[in-house]
């Protein structure tokens, strides 16, 4: 564990003072790698090869000022995040997200079941549980996951305790609660352990809840009547007073009950999940989650034994998941339409096996298989008398995803200053869906083309990764490999099948606004990515060090878009197909520390910093940016430590969008810089946070916020009075006061 938080050197200060806007990030740990990151609560953890562990408050802090598990990860270097609902935004990793990245959390591959991916699999983890988080960039090894070009995070609860030898009954637990201003967010927490030398029992269960944030500055978006009271055509006022951000509201509740069982070197354990969020407004989507259930069974054992450990899970996690409008989001009678209601039904069963074999002092063999069950029903019942109507609209009729996976990795510690990783993993992914129906005979046309069509795919995938680490001298680190990874389309991107505006636009997995309608022939993406991290740092890697990180990324048959319809069209929302087109991917991230005064008066302080630049776009004569990629960016901070005080100044700094996707008209963002206060005391058995995030209550749009549909008539698509207008971005959260405890026992 590291003694204090870690700093920026003194080159990254110069980069920063170069940028003609701003930037936003993270601060990052003295001997962070190339390949992997471990964001750590409470347990301690064995570092993987190529892996960093940070101490519990860099974590922490954050735990009272937000609710999603997501934004977590803002101080890893190269991750942002895409906007989406207030406890599920979707991690992005070098301009790479959603299911371009491998998510598992306590060893599950949880699978987003919605047509706008509302509930991610980081959504089913709250920020209070989480004990230990490794990233993996895109050279991910090979035993971390497949079916990800992105790279690989991997969250896990706490790991079970037990008493000591002679100890009795272990009793102990943990509550907290905490309150926000902006939104009036609360919530609280508990966890209860009762243990003995080989059983243990833990519960756990959270829960939060907001009301719409208001951003800062004077927000009014283009399109709306800001009016008390709404035309009679609507079911719902569109006025929203002051700043107010429309569909930003949300609850959740988790629950979870672990049991443990302990016999020498072997461990076997049980997780039963449950969550419900009762509502929660998505302001870049047209819909609104207006209930999702979960349930998840998942068994684990893990032994140790002479040749090396074995780890081996089996799974099941169970989505129902609904859609309709709430109240910002006004719906356009037809007939006696009750609103527009849409049902996800997910069923995921997985299994997997891993050995670490240890063949020598000097080798290490990782051997294991996966395999996923993943089934997907997404029908909309008929509402009304109108163009909804009589029948039910199958969407998804039994979809199915079927993962099958193998993989070998080799690790060789050669001599001190070497070591290498080669590893091959080879995935057969089956798929195939249903026939479907649309409401009425206007879909026949569509629906015919998709029933005769052959649906049944199946991708016979190979990744690739080979990685090095060269350490000259105590002063010095380079890390260095290269990766081919392979996913394939997910179900969305295969196999929706209408072109009819409506239902185009509940297909939409960029929270932009336009509507997509899926392609039978995609092929899987494949990339080609090559990086290194060069690594300067004191003897000790305690006082001073820098990271530089190039990387480079081709992608053959990236899953883009091209338009159906409005060809030309630069200023409204459009109609999409998913297409395959290659791609390139490329930047670099900086990061460091150093101290600015040590041992005086007033504690130690440290200088933190981060700085990231992505850049995306097409190839082969198409010419187009990457939708979604975040610009330069930066943070820097000031670390106080004094005692039990931790005083932490942040500034959060982020460079205007200007390359932006054509395809699918992307709105351009201006560049903003944040100032956020953070403070924290912490006795034996007490922590007590307090802060303030955007202290100047800033107007600023999130570069991957997404466009504006929080309020209004968001259906059926078109333009007019009363119709969130085109060119209008989520506006991030004004200034916010927070306050946190919690208590140990």
């Amino acid at each position: 564990m590291l003694p204090h938080p870690k700093p920026v050197a003194l080159a990254v200060s110069l980069a920063l003072s170069a940028l003609s806007s701003h930037a936003a990030a993270q601060s990052v740990s003295s001997d962070t790698p190339l390949m992997t990151v471990v964001v750590v609560g409470t347990a301690p953890v064995e570092a993987e090869p190529g892996s960093v562990t940070l101490d519990a408050a860099d974590v922490l802090p954050l735990r009272a000022a937000t609710s999603d598990t997501a934004s977590l990860f803002r101080s890893v270097p190269g991750m942002s995040s895409y906007g989406a609902g207030g406890v599920s935004s979707l991690p992005v990793i070098h301009g790479l997200g959603d299911d371009r990245l491998r998510i598992k959390v306590d060893g599950m591959d949880l699978v987003s079941a919605c047509g706008n991916h509302m509930n991610p699999p980081l959504s089913y983890i709250d920020p209070t549980r989480v004990a230990r988080a490794t990233v993996f960039a895109g050279l991910a090894p090979v035993s971390s996951g497949g079916d990800s070009i992105g790279g690989t995070i991997l969250v896990e609860s706490a790991d079970p305790v037990f008493a000591k030898a002679g100890q009795g009954t272990l009793l102990q637990g943990e509550a907290g609660t905490f309150y926000r201003s902006n939104g009036h967010a609360f919530g609280a927490n508990v966890s209860a352990t009762a243990a003995g030398e080989s059983l243990s029992v833990t519960y756990s269960g959270s829960t939060a809840q907001a009301d719409n944030y208001s951003a800062g500055g004077d927000f009014k978006p283009a399109g709306l009547a800001y009016t008390n009271t709404a035309p009679s055509l609507y079911n719902s006022p569109i006025y929203l007073s002051g700043d107010e951000v429309g569909s930003t509201m949300y609850q959740s509740t988790n629950q979870s009950l672990g049991f443990a069982l302990r016999h020498e070197n072997h461990l076997v354990d049980l997780q039963l999940g449950y969550q419900h969020i009762p509502y929660q407004g998505y302001p870049n989507q047209r819909m609104d989650m207006t209930d999702n259930t979960s349930t998840q069974v998942n068994l684990g054992y893990t032994g140790k034994y002479d040749w090396g450990t074995l780890e081996a899970r089996l799974y099941n996690e169970h989505t129902e998941h609904e859609m309709n409008f709430l109240e910002d989001k006004a719906f356009w009678y037809q007939g006696n339409a009750p609103g527009m209601p849409m049902y996800t039904e997910g069923n995921n069963t997985g299994a997997s096996v891993k050995g670490d074999i240890l063949l020598s002092a000097r080798d290490l063999i990782r051997v294991g298989g996966e395999l996923q069950q993943y089934r997907l029903d997404d029908w909309w019942p008929p509402s009304g008398s109108g163009g909804m109507s009589p029948n039910t609209f199958w969407n998804i009729n039994n979809g199915e995803r079927d993962r099958y996976a193998v993989f070998a990795e080799w690790e060789a510690q050669w001599s001190p200053q070497w070591l290498s990783q080669l590893g091959l993993r080879y995935e057969r992914v089956n798929m195939n869906a249903g026939e479907v129906q649309g409401y009425n005979a206007s879909y026949t046309t569509d629906a015919t083309a998709f029933n005769t069509a052959d649906r049944e795919k199946t991708d016979n995938n190979f990744d690739l990764t080979t990685l090095a680490r060269y350490v000259p001298s105590k002063t010095q680190t380079l890390e260095f490999g290269f990766a081919r990874k392979t996913r394939s389309p997910n179900l969305y991107e295969r196999y929706s099948w209408s072109t009819g505006g409506m239902a185009m636009n509940m297909v939409n997995l960029a929270g932009d606004g336009n509507g997509y309608v899926g392609n039978l022939e995609l092929e899987p993406e494949i990339a080609h990515t090559l990086s290194a991290t060069f690594d300067w740092h004191d003897a000790g890697q305690q006082d001073w060090g820098l990271k530089i990180t190039p990387y480079y990324t081709y992608v053959d048959d990236y899953i883009n878009a091209r338009r159906l319809t409005n060809t030309t069209v630069t200023n409204q929302f459009v109609f999409l197909k998913f297409v395959n087109q290659d791609a390139q991917l490329y930047g670099i991230d900086v990061s460091g520390y150093m101290p600015l005064a040590t041992n005086t008066g007033f504690g130690d302080f440290t200088l933190n910093g981060l700085l990231n630049y992505v850049r995306g776009e097409t190839t082969g004569g198409t010419g187009d940016n990457l939708y979604n990629m975040m610009p330069l960016n930066a943070t820097l901070s000031v670390t106080q430590t004094l005692g039990g005080w931790t005083n932490i100044a942040e500034l959060q700094m982020v460079d205007a969008k200007s390359d932006v996707s054509a395809i699918r008209n992307e709105v351009e963002t201006p560049g903003y810089s944040l100032l956020n206060l953070r403070s924290s005391y912490a006795w034996e058995t007490v922590r007590l946070d307090v802060g303030i995030e955007n202290v100047f209550d800033t107007l600023y749009f999130y570069p991957l916020g997404g466009a504006y549909v929080g309020q209004g008539i968001t259906m059926p698509p078109g333009v007019g009075t009363g119709r969130p207008a085109w060119g209008t971005t989520v506006p991030g959260m004004g200034r916010s006061i927070y306050a946190g405890v919690s208590v140990k026992f």
